[in-house]
């Protein structure tokens, strides 16, 4: 049974940092999409970044140039580096992980990790 686990999360004051992770357990192949989700209260989940296989990586306008995605050396692992938050960007954050690329945004999902930006 596949498993994503997230960690990383807390709470920061603006401008801060912070790096989350993901990891998955009880996988056989390696996924080739990884991309991170978050939710605010009363607002829908949204993309914030993502690699795929053979794909740019993406990242919403709104984090560009702040967050960065990254896999991990260790099979089926991912990174969420943060910089320079705002508290707009206060959310829990999900993994979310596919075997196949168009996937994204199915498949596998962690429990999400809170995230809070104090003003």
């Amino acid at each position: 049974q596949v498993q994503l686990v997230e960690s990383g999360g807390g709470l920061v004051q603006a401008g801060g940092s912070l790096r989350l992770s993901c990891a998955a357990s009880g996988t056989i192949l390696r996924f080739n999409a990884m991309g991170w989700y978050r939710q605010a209260p009363g607002k829908q989940r949204e993309l914030v970044a993502a690699i795929r296989s053979g794909l740019s990586i993406y990242y919403a306008d709104s984090v560009v140039g702040r967050f960065t995605i990254s896999r991990g050396d260790a099979r089926n692992t991912a990174y969420l580096q943060m910089n320079s938050l705002k508290p707009e960007d206060t959310a829990v954050y999900y993994c979310n992980a596919a075997y196949q690329r168009d996937r994204l945004g199915q498949d596998y999902w962690g429990q999400g990790t809170q995230v809070t930006v104090s003003s």
